[in-house]
């Protein structure tokens, strides 16, 4: 079988002499490139929503999903190292056709729920900040496939820095952000301990549950055991036992810093919205112009609406990674990056372009809830062929995955499972 995205397979590498700092540095990147899937506009909808609705109480909610996120990424990155081959590969190897197909199958629909959300909040990040409607910055998010094509032309460490600015730049509107609201500190320190209301409370439990399935993601599970074999590692147990160690200290950095983000997110909500009263503030557009007039001042608004909009790119360039990977992993199937692209971001365009069409910006809030909601039923079956997979020592020999790791890993798939029949039973039988 070709090696997984073989047009950057072992391209980066990996210095055998030198340093603790100097291997991190080799294999610092592919963390990143995941890590902007936490951050997408998805992320930005359920903490607006928990922020203004409840103050600091789901900050646990964020911080427990990103425990789950660094754990199901440290697996990732050891599949990856340990078998030579992505998820989407060993799905096709191990399962017979009937269920290898319908799992390519999910995993497609869950790259395209991912890219709806990132076209919608892209799009109205273009509308906040340039005044472009709806309607035409959606249909304009199309063009970036033609970045994705000149990045990838560059080389895995171009694309890899472009994502890494933008993420720095993301962090530093929001570290203002934080600092213009002022929020409460002590409150903030006090909401990353989980509450009972989060769970006796129908509604703090919903929204809880949109930011699990917003951060947790299906198509980086995919994603990540490729990446990791950009680096070219020394092909000995050492040399693998080194690259886990260190590509697993990149996912953790760079899942922190995603954990950051969504925090400001959702503290700026709780510090600017709740406090003042406004605690329905759950579309992206609302807040950003709630936000001037509270803060008396517009920088607070310009720089929300620029973080959305690279959040918005950044996720961009992982979906395509992804939808190549599952493509080629499962049908072994090639396409070029461009096209590719163009065929993942018109699937998501036409309802984009439909309800953008006929109910406007209400209607597609409601579009970017329903694609986190889609991700959250799509989670199980990317989460359980990775547990398979972790814990098969016939495939992973000596790196198999430690037994406290696998105990963990399979109790976030039954946590994931749980809430998703919960979900369901909520839409089926719930006001």
């Amino acid at each position: 079988m070709p090696h997984s995205l073989p047009e950057v397979n072992r391209s980066v590498p990996v210095p055998n002499a030198g340093g603790f700092m100097r291997k991190l540095f080799a294999f610092l990147g592919p963390g990143y490139l995941v890590a902007v899937g936490y951050m997408d506009p998805g992320n930005w909808a359920t903490s607006l929503a928990g922020g203004s609705a409840f103050g600091y109480t789901l900050l646990s909610v964020a911080l427990i999903s990103s425990l789950m996120a660094l754990l199901l990424q440290a697996l990732c990155v050891r599949i990856g190292v340990a078998t030579g081959r992505d998820l989407a590969q060993l799905c096709r190897e191990r399962f017979p056709k009937f269920m290898a197909y319908p799992l390519w199958f999910l995993a497609e629909i869950a790259i395209c729920a991912t890219d709806l959300a990132e076209l919608i909040g892209t799009a109205i990040a273009l509308e906040l900040l340039f005044g472009i409607p709806l309607l035409y910055g959606v249909m304009l998010t199309a063009l970036d496939a033609f970045l994705m094509l000149w990045l990838q032309n560059k080389g895995m460490r171009w694309l890899e820095a472009l994502v890494v600015g933008m993420i720095a730049l993301i962090f530093g509107c929001f570290a203002v952000q934080i600092a213009l609201s002022d929020p409460n500190w002590g409150e903030v320190l006090r909401g990353y301990v989980p509450a009972a209301s989060i769970v006796t409370d129908r509604t703090q439990l919903y929204i809880a549950m949109g930011i699990l399935g917003a951060t947790v993601m299906p198509h980086n599970l995919y994603l990540h055991t490729a990446l990791v074999q950009s680096r070219a590692w020394t092909p000995d147990e050492k040399g693998r036992r080194d690259a886990i160690r260190y590509a697993t200290i990149d996912s953790s950095i760079a899942l922190t810093f995603a954990l950051l983000i969504n925090s400001a997110i959702l503290i700026t909500a709780a510090a600017v919205f709740h406090t003042s009263g406004h605690t329905e503030v759950a579309e992206i557009g609302d807040a950003y112009h709630l936000m001037a007039p509270l803060l008396g001042t517009g920088v607070a608004a310009t720089l929300f609406a620029l973080a959305l909009l690279l959040c918005g790119l950044n996720a961009t360039v992982t979906a395509t990674l992804a939808g190549q990977v599952v493509m080629e992993g499962f049908l072994r199937f090639k396409l070029s990056p461009v096209l590719r692209r163009l065929v993942t971001r018109l699937v998501a365009i036409v309802p984009a372009v439909i309800v953008t069409w006929h109910y406007g910006p209400s209607g597609t809030a409601r579009l970017l809830v329903l694609s986190q909601v889609i991700l959250s039923l799509q989670l199980p079956f990317a989460v359980i062929p990775l547990m398979l997979f972790a814990q098969d020592k016939g495939r992973l020999g000596a790196l198999v995955a430690p037994r406290w790791q696998v105990a963990l890993g399979w109790a976030c798939a039954a946590l994931i499972l749980v809430l998703n029949v919960t979900l369901l039973a909520d839409l089926a039988f719930g006001p």
